[in-house]
């Protein structure tokens, strides 16, 4: 058995970062297909977890993968997939079916440039509302977007850990440039690195009901073998897990699958700000976006404008309060993101025209340069 916390320095790219994450989390099951650009997670999971008594299969699609993992959580294994664009549609319906089971697991989706085939070598971020309506019915997840190499190994713990936490799906909306490329990632002793696990029932056997939550919203987990009743199914179902046909069953079911959510907005939702102390211009920017949006920052303020810049590192849940405080005090907001607005509606809408929303977006395909973000601001504002 080989160490699963490889700590040291390293020169490596997001994609394998993100794997190194995952292992360092516990993952012990990684089921996928391969795809641009996220076939190198899969390929350097198929090399590490095999050494530290973890289990990869390459599915036959990604609805497989992505069922595999759901399968592989209710055995008790911290499990994964990692896919792009074309493969992530495959995966929503079984994304909704992880949703209302409370299965714990987590989703890589390195984004490139859609619809359909698109440019598959290319970055794009224009999956975020798939992340957060992708799949049919009312639901909530947890959706992370790193913007580094190195955020791609922390966000991948964190993935983890939120969702053993509050049992559910978790996506990290990754895209190709912060994927592919390569830069120095720092990986800590295991003894640094929290990890969060599953809450386990505790008690009598023959009272265990499986989805009956706990003190913050979350019902404990068993395992398959663990010699607890369990009863997994898709439909509507009662707190024991068995198929409950009525509007009151219904009602129940989804006030706990969205209240463990909403009820802890202050411990899942995180942000980031640069020179935000003064500032009446917000850039709103996420993934590797967030880099054109600090080198915009740092040339609005060389020119006099009061610019600062909020990083969404949580995407969904959106982070709504912080935008409507945020509106009552400055100027407008520009959201910096490589799609045609996704995003920049959530800011438009929470900002409620206390300030306004601009977007500067592209049809996807390579980085936005900071002088289109500056020209904006010259634009919009005044000094």
């Amino acid at each position: 058995m080989k160490p699963a916390v490889f700590t040291g320095e390293h020169y490596i790219t997001g994609d394998v970062a993100c794997a190194e994450g995952a292992i360092a989390a516990g993952c012990k099951f990684f089921g996928a297909y391969p795809i641009t650009p996220a076939t190198e997670i899969a390929e350097h999971m198929a090399e590490r977890l095999p050494d530290v008594g973890g289990t990869f299969i390459q599915m036959e699609d990604e609805i497989a993968a992505i069922a595999s993992i759901l399968g592989a959580a209710w055995t008790g294994a911290k499990s994964m997939t990692a896919t792009s664009g074309p493969g992530f549609s495959l995966m929503m319906e079984n994304l909704g079916l992880g949703v209302c089971t409370e299965t714990p697991c987590v989703i890589v989706n390195v984004q490139r440039t859609g619809p359909s085939t698109g440019l598959p070598t290319q970055t794009g971020q224009g999956d975020m509302m798939q992340a957060r309506w992708g799949s049919h019915g009312d639901y909530e997840l947890i959706a992370l977007a790193p913007s580094s190499p190195q955020d791609c190994f922390y966000q991948t713990i964190r993935a983890f850990n939120l969702s053993e936490k509050y049992r559910v799906p978790v996506l990290i909306m990754a895209d190709e440039i912060v994927g592919h490329m390569s830069e120095k990632v720092v990986i800590p002793d295991a003894s640094k690195i929290k990890l969060v696990d599953r809450p386990k029932p505790t008690g009598r056997k023959d009272r265990f009901k499986l989805y009956e939550p706990g003190p913050n919203g979350v019902a404990p987990m068993p395992s398959i073998g663990d010699g607890y009743n369990i009863h997994v199914t898709g439909l509507t179902h009662d707190e024991r897990g068995y198929p409950a046909m009525t509007v009151e069953a219904q009602e129940e079911m989804m006030t706990r699958i969205k209240g463990k959510i909403q009820n802890n907005l202050d411990d899942i939702i995180e942000t980031e700000s640069y020179r935000m102390e003064d500032a009446d211009i917000v850039i709103v920017s996420y993934g590797i976006s967030v880099r054109t949006g600090l080198a915009a920052v740092d040339q609005a303020r060389a020119l006099g404008y009061k610019a600062g810049l909020l990083r969404l590192v949580t995407v969904w849940p959106f982070p709504e309060a912080m935008i409507r405080e945020i509106a009552g005090r400055v100027k407008g907001f520009v959201t910096v993101e490589i799609n045609l607005g996704q995003i920049h509606y959530e800011v438009e809408r929470c900002a409620g025209g206390k300030a306004k929303a601009l977007l500067v977006g592209s049809a996807g395909g390579k980085i936005i340069h900071p002088d289109k973000v500056l020209e904006c601001i010259q634009k919009e504002f005044s000094l």
